[in-house]
């Protein structure tokens, strides 16, 4: 795998399979990942994902999951939307659903591609012992990303590259041999402070700094129970995650709708829904809208309190009944979302 060369054809190959982009990195090339991972946890930023200070020995290093790794390939798919995803803020009874979820799973798409490009990698250049890894493991996409030469850690935390802009899914192969690494790439973020301004809840304590706990996408995807009443205005409109920071970064004018993968073009369901059918979803029609979507994980019950918040944000009276019936809906949190929306608008 190591002979003349590799790294080039390797990188033809991913542009082959639909990757954007590819970097390779020594294992141990982002070594303060490990210290920043946990300060972040120490000051409880990231809310309720237990799961992340459960594997933060494993997360701190690729070394750290799998001993064996001296080289890690990662690899960007863009995603870049055709339109401007902050346009349906105008729009208060439509609800706003994140680029990256429009169209199919990511999970599904970049995880084929990796496994057909490792697959390449054993039977058409012998490699050895290899891992892949799409955002299911305790891996840090991103520092290694940075180490990579992909891009850099933009001040939102984001991987922004120069040629695809911060619309990029990750993903990695671990691989047990010594590759030629690539450059890193400097930070360009400058004194633009464009995406920190942009937070409509005010997730960033500081650039580079997250607090997850503020943040809409954690709030939408992630956090399980009742929104904090004092966050819920400023959710406007969106109803699974949140681009506010990723769209006004300027570094997006180099990004191009047409290198984005096919597989993510938005459904047209999922480009504008409208909040009155959100908040009147079901079980069954929840699964059947979302099925193939990342969205399906988050569940019924979540969307619909996501709705109701945004429709208590609308200033649209209509969803008046819809939001009537869901008073004795039996998820109490969906209850309670649709209390203090009918609330506001009163």
């Amino acid at each position: 795998m190591t002979s003349p060369g590799f790294e080039q054809r390797l990188k033809a190959k991913a542009a082959e399979l639909g990757f954007a982009a590819c970097g390779i990195c020594d294992a141990d090339a982002a070594p303060e990942a490990g210290e920043r991972l946990r300060a972040w946890l120490e000051q409880g930023h990231h809310g309720d994902m237990l799961w992340m200070e459960a594997r933060a020995d494993q997360r701190a290093s690729p070394k750290g999951l799998w001993p064996e790794v001296r080289s890690v390939i990662v690899l960007g798919m863009s995603y870049a939307p055709a339109t401007d995803p902050m346009a349906l803020a105008a729009q208060p009874e439509r609800g706003r659903i994140s680029a990256y979820a429009q169209g199919r799973d990511y999970h599904d798409v970049v995880k084929s591609a990796l496994k057909a490009l490792a697959r390449w990698m054993v039977e058409q250049e012998g490699a050895g012992a290899l891992k892949v890894f799409v955002d299911t493991a305790p891996v840090m996409e991103k520092p290694l990303s940075a180490a990579a030469g992909i891009g850099w850690q933009g001040k939102h935390t984001n991987i922004i590259s120069r040629s695809h802009g911060n619309w990029l899914f990750l993903g990695a192969i671990y691989v047990d041999a010594a590759l030629m690494p690539d450059a890193p790439t400097q930070d360009r973020c400058g004194s633009c402070s464009a995406c920190q301004s942009a937070c409509p809840t005010d997730a960033f304590p500081a650039p580079y700094r997250l607090d997850a706990r503020r943040c809409i996408s954690y709030l939408t995807i992630e956090h399980k129970g009742p929104i904090p009443e004092e966050l819920r205005p400023g959710i406007g409109n969106h109803v699974y995650g949140c681009d506010d920071c990723l769209a006004v970064c300027p570094w997006n004018k180099f990004a191009q709708a047409a290198q984005a993968h096919r597989a993510f073009l938005p459904r047209a369901e999922l480009a504008a829904p409208r909040l009155d059918d959100l908040l009147r979803l079901d079980d069954a029609s929840f699964r059947e809208i979302f099925s193939g979507s990342p969205i399906k994980r988050i569940g019924r019950g979540r969307m619909v309190r996501n709705a109701a918040i945004a429709a208590g944000n609308s200033g649209d009276g209509s969803l008046v009944p819809a939001l009537t019936a869901l008073i004795e809906d039996e998820d109490p949190v969906i209850q309670d979302a649709a209390h203090w929306a009918l609330s506001r608008l009163s």
